[in-house]
């Protein structure tokens, strides 16, 4: 059974930084491009950064320089670094796998607020 489990999620000052994680589990995790994607209400789901097999990253331009993306395939991971965290952050934020077949969590809530 495939599962992708996010956590790391919360309240966060402006300016903060939070640590996402997705741990999964039924599938060959290091044959999977893995990303972030984030839906905040009202707005469609967005692609925040990726990482490929071959661990190039690509991340959306209003998150360039704050986010980092990373993966342990030991631990079948992958990380979302978010450092200096504005309101406009405020979604959810889903892991995808994308290889053979696509997957996707069932999110975890950011909310950035004073």
């Amino acid at each position: 059974q495939v599962q992708l489990v996010e956590s790391g999620g919360g309240l966060v000052a402006p300016g903060g930084s939070l640590r996402l994680s997705c741990t999964t589990s039924g599938f060959a995790f290091s044959t999977y491009t893995m990303s972030w994607y984030r839906q905040a209400p009202r707005n469609e789901r967005e692609l925040v950064a990726f990482i490929t097999t071959t661990y190039i990253t690509n991340y959306a331009n209003s998150v360039k320089g704050r986010f980092t993306i990373s993966r342990d395939n030991a631990k079948s991971m992958v990380y979302l670094q978010m450092n200096s965290l504005k309101p406009e952050d405020t979604a959810e934020y889903y892991c995808k796998a994308q290889g053979w077949r696509t997957y996707w969590g069932q999110g975890t809530q950011v909310t950035v607020s004073s």
